[in-house]
């Protein structure tokens, strides 16, 4: 990455979630900025959204996902913010009119963390065992791989999650590796998920960054922050995803990588007791992603992926 490049920029706002997630998220990014543009100010306004306030709903049934981005993109149509870091895997398929994704940078590890005070993997739980989490993707995996464990959401940010698991509310938790490695709780892993046991979540372990559609000068900014790896891996999962109807809180998972001039997307959708699971896995080349993305959810959709979905919106 190249330092000390130029800009007219003098300051720059970044809306954030106040999370300790959130806000390493956009600490990362401030730095990067600030190592790229020495002149320029960095200041992170943090927020609360709908989705940090409602705790004691699973997502799915208040909204999914979008929920923790809707008051950092108003922020930002209303000029008071210029760019908010996501999680891509948090990030909804639509954008607000007047917003778009400006950046998908370098994505670090995408799988599931197995997290527990007393089990190194979930073959090591004992029947019954009692596991949390707050996602419908690894709650199915976790279903078909185990059927005899007693599977409960489990809602909040990263802290909150494993003080629950520390008080002995649960027999173990799965979180995302890259979180709980961006806020050094890599003491807390006990077993990384394969792909075969958890499929990732679409752009699971990538940081995005949004911002105006009409802010050249800001897109130009970010530029050098794009990862055109993981650009093209997520930009497949997504356009997947697009193509299912999914939003980021359903039984969806994918994960595409790249070697050469080829990606390789694997795709799935469940039902969330994990009784069925379709699997796609497609190739193609690397500058048709959403062409691939498309392929892989019309062969889940021709293996029925349609109605299990339709059926969660009931």
């Amino acid at each position: 990455m190249t330092l000390s490049a130029s800009t007219t920029i003098k300051s720059l706002k970044i809306a954030s979630r106040e999370s300790a997630l959130a806000l390493w998220q956009s600490r990362y990014i401030k730095a990067q900025l600030e190592s790229l543009y020495p002149e320029l100010e960095v200041e992170i306004v943090g927020m609360t959204t709908k989705g940090d306030q409602i705790l004691d709903v699973p997502l799915a049934k208040i909204g999914g996902k979008g929920l923790f981005v809707k008051e950092l993109e108003t922020s930002m149509l209303a000029g008071i913010t210029d760019i908010a870091v996501h999680s891509m895997k948090d990030v909804p398929m639509e954008f607000p009119e007047n917003l778009e994704l400006a950046a998908i940078c370098e994505r670090e590890n995408p799988f599931d963390a197995f997290v527990s005070n007393s089990y190194q993997s979930v073959a090591e739980l004992p029947q019954g065992a009692t596991v949390g989490t707050s996602s419908l993707r690894r709650h199915s995996q976790l279903a078909a791989l185990r059927p005899d464990l007693n599977i409960v959401p489990l809602r909040g940010n990263v802290n909150t999650r494993l003080a629950k698991l520390d008080a002995g509310e649960f027999d173990a938790i799965i979180l995302a590796t890259s979180g709980l490695q961006r806020l050094e709780f890599n003491n807390r892993i006990k077993s990384v998920l394969s792909e075969v046991e958890s499929l990732p979540a679409v752009g699971q372990g990538a940081l995005g960054i949004e911002c105006r559609s009409d802010d050249l000068e800001i897109k130009a900014l970010l530029a050098p922050l794009k990862h055109a790896e993981s650009e093209l891996c997520v930009k497949a999962e997504r356009a997947m995803n697009h193509r299912l109807h999914g939003g980021c809180q359903v039984p969806i998972a994918g994960y595409a990588t790249l070697n050469g001039d080829k990606i390789t997307l694997q795709g799935l959708v469940a039902s969330v007791d994990g009784k069925t699971v379709l699997k796609s896995n497609l190739s193609g080349p690397s500058d048709q992603p959403e062409v691939l993305g498309v392929a892989v959810a019309e062969a889940l959709l021709k293996q029925g992926a349609g109605p299990l979905l339709a059926a969660l919106s009931e």
